[in-house]
């Protein structure tokens, strides 16, 4: 087992936390957007993940897969950005140039709080994965160090 897949594991959560907060971040920056260049109000966007599989030559990784298990501390990977379908609030405003012909304007279906509430989750887990690497970080010196001795 190597020393550094705790590294890798939580490398591939940081990355997948940037991600997912660069998208929050485009959410949030679409809130008001009632015209898109593939038409109609902006609809939120959010980030798939799927566990990574980390490949290698070692033994037990030829276990691991033959028994279809993953390994703890593999990590994870996005595989997608997807678009939430559902439609947004209709607002009645005749005037605008984006109203439909009874005067309704289909607004974004982005909510500012839930956003706020997963940009902070995310927030939490990239600090998280960076304790994580500087903790394996520590434990490499420290089994360093005492091989000096």
């Amino acid at each position: 087992m190597s020393m550094f897949l705790g590294i890798d594991a939580a490398a591939s959560g940081l990355t997948a936390e940037r991600l997912r907060m660069d998208v929050i971040s485009n959410n949030i920056a679409n809130a008001n957007t009632t015209r898109t260049a593939q038409g109609g109000a902006y609809h939120r966007r959010f980030v798939v993940f799927e566990p990574r599989e980390v490949s290698g030559g070692a033994f037990s990784s030829f276990l691991q897969k033959a028994e279809n298990k993953l390994q703890a501390g593999d990590g994870v990977r996005a595989i997608g950005i997807e678009s939430d379908p559902t439609q947004g609030p209709l607002v009645y405003d005749p005037g605008n140039p984006d109203a439909n012909a009874q005067g309704y304007v289909e607004r974004p279906n982005v909510n500012i709080v839930a956003e706020m509430v997963d940009m902070i989750t995310a927030s939490r887990a990239y600090e998280a994965n960076t304790t994580t690497v500087n903790a394996a970080k520590a434990m490499v010196t420290k089994a360093l160090d005492m091989g000096k001795g």
